[in-house]
């Protein structure tokens, strides 16, 4: 058989070629639409390579973004990429430390800036590298003045008048094509470098049916930041499989995002629970039902199961995925298998809420204290392991060393987690965050995860505190629905009868404004448990 190396080069070459009239549809500030297709990305994308060449960029040389989901963006990971740099995408809603560090710790040489995030340069500009290059991602007329980055250049003249096509390198497909930190919730972020084989067969997976599934006639909205574990691997899946693609940019309010999606004809779309949650509510305020979103992917965080009900009685299916930066990131999806087509309504709606099974190539195991393999019955917890094709083998960097890398070729996931005979994984917590009380563990996740099917309750978070005696005890913290009375304690506690033992109940319940999250749209539960 032939030997042809899997490139992500060869992902923009396809759909310029079978797919060069689908759309890529970008939502800037103010409600500003620019419409691009694949063909014009492709040729955009070999005009900024060419523009790389010319600054003497090689190839491995770290090129980062702070940018917004767009056309222009899209050209960035295929132009770096595809001519044998390395697209390190920096999430902007991390602690302005956080970005210092991660610039200088990947040694990038130039960085692409949305104009709203150049105040946020200047004040790090002492602790950027001194030779970084700075390009705005904006048009020529539209370049904002700078007195710490005299020579800031917009993104538009740089590729003016270059050569439209590129000869992509044969690239070896190991080469590394892009790069994403972790957000650093415990010490400093940790960088996953992705390499073009890993890239390609990630977004050939997640597009199968039974993962968060394209095909050539859907129109995807990307609301999960290309900052995030590289959008979930979809702006290469979608060029792909040919999908018109739809980027909100920064406008993710419920509002804007019904908006866009009934305007472009959105068919599914991807997002963290917070997201769906935002939307939910703005729908069901206006008593509306969306003309063309068929279904949506939902990771980062477990979605509750009410959320989904009601995202089921908006006429929007929900598939659940599960993965982390350090895997690409999807491992798991939640699609059903035949023999649960005659599931009651009750029982499919908690198949949908389990964080999935594994795809093909993604191996898992279940582990317990005594490093053996728990059994295979939807009730023994252990800590979850995988390995796969596109699992990083270690961080990047000189200090790359962890011990979540073990030696026998398994990556600690840090999840606990049960599985079942057909593969399906419920996340029971995170290590760090479930409560021991009497010798037994408590999920903080399924705490949570009732606490939200209460009527008057908009988020919730479980945390342990010291218990002289039981040693942890569950507080949970609820922010009430806008406009609405907030439960009391008994009224809660009272809302958990039959739903857990009675020993899990928060003894604890604490009404707050609202709650911390990560940059990821996580709760912060380092900062939960300061409040306490």
């Amino acid at each position: 058989m032939m030997d042809v190396p899997l490139l992500v080069s060869s992902i923009i070459r396809h759909a310029a070629r079978y797919h060069g009239d689908t759309e890529v549809v970008s939502a800037g500030e103010g409600g500003r639409v620019t419409r691009k297709t694949y063909d014009d990305v492709a040729r955009r994308s070999a005009q900024l390579a060419h523009a790389l060449d010319e600054w003497g960029m090689v190839e491995g040389d770290r090129i980062a973004t702070l940018a917004w989901n767009s056309n222009r963006h899209l050209e960035l990971y295929f132009g770096v990429g595809g001519s044998g740099r390395v697209c390190h995408t920096i999430n902007p809603r991390l602690f302005p430390e956080q970005i210092a560090y991660i610039v200088a710790h990947a040694e990038d040489r130039a960085l692409f800036v949305e104009p709203m995030f150049l105040p946020l340069l200047e004040k790090l500009k002492e602790d950027l590298p001194k030779a970084i290059r700075i390009v705005v991602l904006c048009e020529a007329g539209d370049l904002p003045h700078s007195d710490a980055f005299p020579d800031l250049i917009a993104y538009e003249d740089l590729i003016a008048g270059r050569p439209e096509d590129y000869d992509w390198p044969e690239l070896d497909e190991n080469t590394a094509c892009s790069l994403c930190y972790t957000s650093g919730t415990t010490g400093n972020p940790k960088g996953v470098l992705y390499s073009h084989r890993s890239s390609v067969l990630h977004a050939m997976a997640i597009g199968w049916v039974d993962a968060i599934g394209l095909s050539g006639s859907d129109c995807a909205c990307l609301v999960v930041p290309m900052f995030h574990v590289n959008a979930w691997g979809l702006p290469y899946a979608c060029p792909m499989m040919g999908a018109k693609m739809v980027m909100p940019g920064p406008n993710l309010d419920g509002a804007s995002l019904r908006r866009l999606f009934d305007e472009e004809g959105v068919t599914m779309s991807a997002g963290v629970p917070t997201i769906w949650m935002g939307l939910t509510a703005h729908m069901e305020d206006e008593g509306a039902l969306f003309r063309t979103l068929e279904r949506v992917a939902v990771g980062g965080s477990a979605m509750p199961a009410p959320l989904i009900e009601r995202m089921n009685a908006l006429g929007v299916a929900v598939r659940h995925a599960w993965g982390m930066t350090e895997t690409s990131p999807v491992g798991l999806a939640s699609a059903p298998k035949p023999k649960h087509r005659d599931l009651s309504k009750e029982h499919r709606l908690a198949l949908t809420a389990l964080q999935g099974r594994p795809l093909f190539g993604m191996d898992f195991r279940v582990e317990g204290g005594d490093g053996e393999e728990v059994a295979r019955d939807g009730k023994a917890y252990g800590a979850l392991l995988v390995r796969g094709p596109w699992v990083a083998q270690r961080y990047f960097g000189a200090d790359s060393d962890s011990p979540a890398f073990r030696e026998d070729g398994w990556f600690e996931t840090g999840d606990v987690v049960t599985m079942d005979a057909d593969g399906y994984v419920k996340i029971v917590d995170r290590t760090k965050d479930v409560i021991k009380s009497g010798g037994e563990w408590i999920s903080s996740i399924e705490l949570e995860n009732i606490a939200t099917g209460h009527p008057a309750v908009k988020e919730a978070a479980v945390v342990a505190r010291h218990d002289e005696k039981w040693g942890e005890r569950p507080v949970l913290f609820i922010v009430p629905k806008a406009g609405g009375e907030a439960p009391g304690a008994e009224e809660m506690r009272a809302f958990y009868e039959g739903k857990v033992a009675g020993w899990c109940v928060p003894d604890d319940v604490r009404v707050v404004d609202d709650l911390p999250h990560t940059a990821t749209g996580k709760l912060r539960k380092t900062d939960i448990r300061n409040m306490l």
